[in-house]
């Protein structure tokens, strides 16, 4: 474009400053050595139209024009290596804090007791700020416990926390039988960490002998999905996140055969396409209701990634489970005259 208007100007080189402007354009999105190419051919055709036609157009106008695209190509390279490095610690910082992560949530499945499992953690960082979402499933002699959680905030801090909770929580897995105990000392361990505004939402689950038991503090309810159906497990009565003393009524379902049950973070229900939300409830069951529950997950996270092309505002941790064991057939009942007799 521009040795297009010099031509049109004429043979005066009235617009070669214009020159100056293509490194510093390429300094904003490629390295060092394409600036200086850059600057290197601008300054090759500002100095054709000096000599062009006439070799006596060498005056201090356009010397100074000149000097400005060397100016601006010397500028450019410096802010190139500067961008270059700053992109290096960048990466560096969001590879630690992947490798952190991918410490304190240790795979799970595929089997624990009578479920099937599948977790997958899609992280949304192209950046350092990733999310303390985190999950657990360990078979405990109450059953199979799972706890899946969301802390508030990102980043290094985030991710400490995460792992305070986890941690605590597979000390207290195996040594309360309720439920509400285990939120309580999961409650204490956050409120010893964290300031008075930071809280962690979370649902621990337990299956045991095929009878489902869910106590929610502020997070997104699970979903079942049940003979084509999906149902939301909302909690009977809400109850606040970790951190503030929540004691979350449990909600109790007998499970069925081939039920599945997904288990997620805030980022699944939030991801949004031109202001509309990801309809996780009107597509769970075409996603997740078919194949192995690891299947299941890669449908989803395919669909989700399609459907905000891309580009997620936050991480999200899932969960599936299938309930896999076959109903004990039921004896009769002993009449109660029976009772007693030889």
């Amino acid at each position: 474009m521009i040795i297009i208007i010099e031509i049109a100007d004429g043979p005066r080189p009235d617009y070669l400053g214009l020159l100056s402007l293509p490194p510093l354009l390429a300094a904003a999105f490629a390295g060092w050595r394409s600036v200086l190419i850059t600057g290197a051919a601008c300054v090759g055709v500002g100095v054709a139209f000096a000599v062009a036609p006439t070799p006596d157009q060498w005056h201090a106008a356009v010397m100074i024009q000149l000097f400005a695209v060397c100016l601006s190509t010397g500028i450019g390279i410096g802010v190139a290596r500067f961008r270059g490095r700053q992109l290096e610690q960048l990466a560096t910082l969001t590879h630690l804090a992947s490798v952190a992560q991918q410490a304190i949530l240790r795979p799970i499945g595929p089997q624990s007791g009578n479920l099937a499992i599948s977790g997958r953690y899609v992280s949304a960082s192209a950046e350092a700020d990733i999310g303390g979402d985190l999950y657990e499933a360990l078979d405990t002699p109450y059953g199979t416990r799972l706890l899946i959680g969301d802390v508030r905030g990102k980043g290094l801090e985030a991710v400490r926390l995460a792992s305070g909770v986890l941690g605590s929580y597979r000390h207290v897995a195996y040594e309360r039988s309720d439920l509400r105990a285990i939120v309580s000392d999961l409650d204490r361990a956050v409120s010893r960490s964290v300031g008075y505004e930071d809280f962690v939402t979370a649902a621990v689950i337990e299956e045991r002998g095929g009878t489902l038991t869910v106590v929610n503090c502020g997070h997104p309810p699970p979903l079942l999905l049940r003979r084509g159906q999906v149902i939301s497990l909302d909690p009977p009565a809400p109850a606040p996140p970790l951190g503030f003393m929540p004691a979350p009524p449990p909600r109790v379902e007998r499970l069925e055969p081939g039920d599945r049950l997904l288990l997620y973070t805030d980022g699944l229900t939030e991801a949004r396409r031109a202001g509309e939300f990801f309809p996780i409830q009107e597509r769970a069951w075409g996603l997740l209701g078919h194949g192995t529950v690891a299947d299941g997950l890669a449908s989803l996270e395919t669909a989700l990634l399609d459907w905000v092309h891309g580009v997620l505002d936050d991480d999200i941790a899932m969960v599936l489970l299938e309930y896999t064991a076959t109903r004990p057939p039921v004896e009769p009942a002993t009449p109660s005259w029976a009772v007693g007799e030889n």
